[in-house]
């Protein structure tokens, strides 16, 4: 093949939530554009993550449901799983966003696409197959892929990775899951409600990051529905015997064996720099990513990096954020700067957990006692009470002035709630500003309005505001 050369104005590597984003966004503005994917359109997310986890999530929940509605005074018999159609859900699923992410659409746009592997070759050329791209600007958007841990026999037994388990033809009967972080949460709750026997094998804490009083409501709901649960557990060995997987670890200073059907690795992404050649850019990076300021730019200023390639923040809304950042600057030349404090995060376990901004513990950490803390039970709300959901709260945290600096959320809906803290934090809002807004009766959304409701309430007890009721009511 012939080695042919390119000049464009944008070069995005990585077709996921990130990259085409970019590409879209400069496409609408007029800008060339090429695009480099060495793999599948829409990356991690649509193919193997939010979009097929969600929807085995919804599945399980259909079947969870069906088991638990005699408090509704509703009785169904024990459900049939079939789990070649609940596969087939996902697939359909994945097939409807499929066209908006593919290489036709954004051809169509009139987008250069190229399938293929990138790699620098200088800081100012990227080369893919036998086509040499030089570019005004390159935007790195290369995602990440499961991380495996150093675990002994583990080379030797056939596992699973968040990449790889959509691929199940049918139901384990006792999927182990090695790492309770978010992936593994969602997908243990959502297999044991499926009716698959699980264990989780953790060498930390589940849900380590979380805010602990959020974290072990988690915990216990998992505990209930069956899923079994090691912590500060440290895995010895692995190994195979009859297709089954057999697992020995140390648990509270026992030595543990458990023999599963399936084994699925959930410990933690790693981000997808090999082979990129990124020294040959004077690129730098870290053990966690490629490094940017809050710009997004890498040590080399003609190049971007944004979404999970970063190391931190791996979400696809993230990834989106840093996107139209990357526009502004790239395109416009308008200063923009980075905010991870408006960024939401949610697990969509059941309840669902929600957070932006500050945890409690950071805020204290930063602020020690100058902060405050509200929070409103979904106990109080009327709608979690009619749909008999009342596990849960919203804790907003608060600088000293009133000002809202960070929300967790666990609870029905936690992912929809969340928007409007992110929306409250990037505006610089108050919690009182909360008690503005009208919220339609009843809904869950009344939460957040009864959260900076309870903003007032030190204000209940100040003498000077009842000194002024008084005088009020004397004259008046």
């Amino acid at each position: 093949m012939k080695t042919q050369s390119l000049k464009t104005d944008l070069c995005v590597i990585g077709a996921g939530s990130g990259g085409l984003s970019v590409v879209a966004a400069a496409a609408a503005f007029g800008s060339d554009v090429i695009l480099v994917e060495k793999s599948k359109m829409g990356g991690d997310c649509l193919n193997y993550g939010c979009v097929p986890s969600k929807a085995l999530i919804a599945a399980s929940k259909k079947a969870y449901e069906g088991m638990n509605a005699e408090k509704f005074g509703i009785f169904f018999e024990k459900p049939k799983i079939d789990y070649a159609k609940v596969q087939a859900h996902i697939s359909e699923i994945i097939a409807q966003i499929a066209p908006h992410d593919s290489v036709e659409r954004f051809e169509g746009l009139g987008v250069k696409v190229i399938k293929g592997e990138g790699r620098f070759i200088d800081k100012n050329t990227l080369e893919v197959n036998e086509t040499k791209i030089t570019a005004r600007r390159f935007i790195i958007a290369t995602g990440s892929s499961p991380a495996i841990p150093p675990i002994n026999g583990l080379d030797r037994v056939n596992y699973f990775t968040n990449e790889t388990i959509f691929e199940l033809t049918k139901l384990p009967k006792h999927l182990i899951i090695i790492g309770g972080g978010i992936i593994g949460v969602e997908l243990a709750q959502a297999y044991s409600r499926l009716g698959a026997k699980v264990s989780i094998i953790e060498k930390f804490s589940v849900l380590e990051n979380q805010d602990e009083e959020l974290s072990s409501i988690i915990i216990n709901a998992l505990k209930k529905e069956g899923v079994k649960i090691y912590q500060q557990a440290e895995i010895k060995k692995i190994s195979s015997e009859k297709q089954q997987i057999n697992l020995e670890f140390e648990f509270e200073g026992i030595t543990k064996n458990i023999k599963g059907s399936d084994l699925l690795i959930a410990t933690g992404r790693k981000s997808n720099v090999k082979n990129l050649n990124l020294e040959k850019a004077n690129v730098k990076i870290s053990k966690a990513g490629i490094i940017t300021d809050l710009s997004l730019k890498t040590s080399n200023k003609k190049i971007f990096a944004i979404g999970d390639v970063r190391g931190n923040m791996q979400f696809t809304h993230s990834a989106g954020y840093q996107a139209s950042l990357v526009i502004r600057n790239a395109l416009f030349g308008l200063p923009t700067k980075l905010n991870k404090n408006i960024i939401p995060s949610v697990i969509y376990s059941d309840p669902e957990i929600a957070n932006v901004g500050l945890s409690e513990q950071m805020a204290r950490d930063a602020y020690g006692d100058k902060i405050k803390i509200i929070r409103s039970d979904f106990i109080d709300n009327d709608r979690a009470k009619a749909m008999r959901q009342t596990t849960g709260f919203v804790k907003l945290i608060l600088s000293k002035n009133g000002k809202i600096i960070g929300c967790s959320i666990i609870g029905q809906n936690a992912g929809e709630l969340i928007s409007l803290f992110s929306f409250a934090i990037a505006n610089k809002q108050k919690a009182v500003n909360l008690a503005s807004f009208i919220s339609p009766y009843p809904t869950y959304s009344e939460i957040a309005k009864r959260v900076g409701i309870n903003s007032f309430a030190d204000k209940l007890s100040n003498k000077w505001i009842k000194r002024w009721i008084s005088l009020i009511r004397l004259f008046s």
